[in-house]
Formats: structure tokens, sequence, C-alpha cells
């Protein structure tokens, strides 16, 4: 059985190295420090098992999950805390099993033996259970041979064609299969929904030109492509320039 350690601790990641090694017939073929590290080290090393703690700087522990869920081949997830409070309840109804530290060489085992892979459903049941913020920080995109981690203050704009959404940040553009109705709702305080097929980041919104057909543009900061503004969307991009003071 191949585990994974993710901790930002190392006297964490090394206790349950001790422990993973007392337990036997457990590989551990690597430790990640962090979630984007995380992410990095299960696409290159294929772990059956990863020990996540979840709160983490930067990418936590359940972001990382979600992450997690997109590859080909997940590993099965073991969240690892050291917060006994309401969010753990989250976690024992939706079947995924935490370690809570302190963690114990009997309990450990146990949740080797027992842990199977979330689901997709199971994790926004997750997200929607924990009162906790838990946007992403990041948008995760899997190609053949790597993984690219987009940060979310990198993104000009996300724009729908199909099933496809292009993510056009400040070093290049990619495509990702989300719907545009959930990217909206999960990153409403940061983006602005301009047309039926596109958000824009509220931090590269720049103004708004008039064409000469009457029909109205988007300007974005370091970007030269002007994204269409639909009628209904113009008053109120009008009204956020102007909270904006730009």
């Amino acid at each position: 059985m191949k585990v994974l350690v993710t901790d930002d601790e190392e006297l964490a990641r090394t206790r349950l190295c001790s422990l993973l090694a007392d337990i036997g017939n457990i590989d551990v073929v690597g430790e990640a420090n962090n979630g984007k590290e995380a992410l990095t080290q299960c696409h290159k090393l294929n772990p059956d098992i990863i020990l996540l703690d979840i709160r983490m700087p930067g990418m936590d522990g359940l972001e990382t999950a979600f992450h997690l869920a997109t590859l080909d081949k997940p590993p099965a997830v073991i969240f690892t805390t050291a917060y006994g409070d309401h969010a753990l309840e989250a976690f024992e109804a939706n079947a995924v099993d935490y370690l809570l530290k302190p963690i114990r060489r009997q309990r450990l085992q146990q949740a080797l033996e027992k842990t199977h892979h979330l689901n997709r459903a199971q994790l926004l049941a997750l997200k929607q259970d924990d009162i906790e913020d838990h946007t992403r920080t990041h948008i995760c995109v899997q190609t053949y041979d790597t993984i690219q981690l987009i940060a979310i203050p990198d993104i000009v704009y996300f724009l729908a064609d199909q099933k496809y959404v292009t993510v056009h940040h400040t070093n290049g553009e990619v495509l990702i299969e989300e719907p545009l109705i959930a990217l909206e709702r999960e990153f409403s305080a940061k983006f602005t929904r301009v047309h039926r097929n596109a958000l824009i980041s509220n931090a590269f919104l720049n103004g708004i030109e008039k064409n000469h057909d009457g029909t109205h543009s988007v300007i974005l900061r370091d970007c030269d492509t002007r994204l269409s503004i639909s009628r209904r969307h113009v008053a109120a991009l009008r009204k956020k320039i102007h909270e904006m003071g730009k």
C-alpha cells in the first residue's frame, strides 16, 4: 500500500512516517509540506492513500482534496487535524475518515483499513456543510504529464464555449470542464458576469467602451481582448465600476 504523507509541520510528518513503519506493509512513497506539493507528488507517484492535514497555509487540505478528485487515479484521502471542532461532524456524515492529532497507531491502522476514495458528491457535501470559506485559491488543470495550478488572482476572465471554459490568465490560457454558473457561484466576490458566456475578474476590470453598433465591451487591464457585455449587464457593470472608483 503506497502512502503519501502531507503536513506543513516536519515533526508531524516524521511522526506519521514512524507510525506507518510500525504498522508494516506500508510504502511511504513521499512527503509533502503543502497542498500544491501534494498534488504534484500524487500525479507523479500515484499513491493509494494520502494522509492530508486540513489546516495548512496557502492551499488547505479541503481544497487539495477537491483538486485530487479531478485526477484520473485519485488516492483515497484520510484527513488529519489538530482541531476537534464541528467541522469533523461533516467528515463523519459524509463517510470521510479523519485522524485527530496527536494520532495514535491503532487509530491510524483502523483508518488505513477502512479508507475509500472520495466521490464528487461527498466533496461537494463537505464543502457545503463546513462553515469556513473554502473557495479555491487555485484552478487545477491536469495534462498528460503534469498538473498546472493557476492562482485565482492571476485569472483575467472565464469564457464559456459549449462544454469547455477558457481560463485566460496572466501567463496564457487553459481549458477546463467546469460549468460557468458553478464558477460564478464560487467566485462571486471576485468575478462579475458580463455576458451569458463570460465572467471577468474585478481586479482586472478597467472600464466600458461603446462600440459603433451601439453594443458595449469591457476593457480589461493588461489584456487586448474586448469581451462583449450583454445589455442586461451594462448598468450593473457601470455601477460596479463606480463603486470601485474606476
